[in-house]
């Protein structure tokens, strides 16, 4: 369940709900590429902004229109107690796994980590990946409290942050926390840009963005990096480095919201507000960029 390319999509959504044609037509594009499995309603897929019915709605659809792919579902919420409704309606729907990451207004000390983690474990009959994404929960994982984790039932991943840009301090950063993790748990390595080096790091896994809008040319990246062929995979990384630089520069869900649209994939808008898409001369940008990557029909 948790190796080689998890694709992250868009859950298209305006004020008046969710797109669910373009969702499930998105998520079968996904399936028919051949990813690894599906990441619905990670960050990518905007899971904090929607309500619990829009969630399990959308998790119907992505596990119908993913027909046999395993999904991985994003349960995150504020309350524990809420944490416990997603992950019972994501078992409900089918979900292969869920994705949980600690959301929080007041700062949480380790043990608050901890205990949501135990919490929630304890109530699962699918396996469960830890989303450590510090940049958007402000929550910061240290290695110990990953190895804590690790050790409670049903955790079989852990998403981590982008790798050192350094191969060596790459290979030394998952070999850090694999010696502190049970065999059963891999690490998926999120951050686009540095997949490739996470991936010939280590990385059993890459929970990606871009994959879950060009699942092939995510997928030629993985390919070429489970096969050990670190040149092959670093050059397909450098080649999208047009890209990398709009998701830097702008965030990655806002450049994948206008690739989207741009290519005809999604209604205007397309993400929930507060949100909103980026301005014109950032979508030429994005446009030119798909164009000189070839990516844009």
């Amino acid at each position: 369940m948790f190796h080689g390319l998890s694709a992250f999509p868009l859950t298209p959504t305006d004020e008046n709900g969710i797109d669910t044609t373009a969702y499930a037509a998105l998520v079968a594009r996904l399936a028919a590429a051949g990813v690894d499995s599906v990441g619905a309603l990670g960050s990518t897929g905007g899971y904090a902004y929607l309500t619990r019915e829009e969630r399990a709605h959308a998790l119907k659809i992505a596990v119908e229109a993913a027909d046999g792919t395993p999904v991985m579902a994003g349960i995150g919420a504020l309350r524990t107690s809420h944490v416990l409704a997603l992950a019972e309606d994501a078992q409900k729907a089918g979900a292969s796994a869920v994705l949980l990451a600690p959301l929080t207004y007041q700062p949480l000390t380790e043990d608050e980590v901890f205990g949501l983690y135990e919490d929630v474990t304890r109530e699962l009959s699918v396996p469960l990946c830890v989303y450590d994404n510090p940049g958007t929960t402000h929550v910061h994982f240290s290695d110990e409290l990953h190895g804590r984790i690790a050790q409670l039932p049903n955790v079989g991943s852990i998403k981590i942050p982008g790798v050192p840009d350094d191969p060596a301090q790459a290979e030394a950063r998952v070999d850090a926390l694999r010696a502190l993790i049970p065999d059963t748990v891999t690490i998926g390595v999120s951050g686009d840009w540095t997949a490739a080096r996470g991936l010939s790091a280590g990385c059993d896994a890459w929970y990606s963005v871009i994959g879950g809008t060009f699942p092939l040319t995510a997928l030629a990246l993985t390919r070429a990096a489970q096969a050990g062929d670190v040149g092959a995979a670093t050059e397909l990384s450098d080649a999208l480095e047009p890209l990398w630089a709009l998701f830097r520069r702008h965030g990655s869900l806002r450049v994948m919201s206008a690739a989207a649209s741009h290519l005809g994939l999604t209604e205007e808008p397309n993400l929930p507000r507060p949100l909103r898409g980026l301005d014109e001369a950032a979508r030429r940008d994005v446009a030119e960029a798909l164009n000189a990557l070839g990516l844009a029909g």
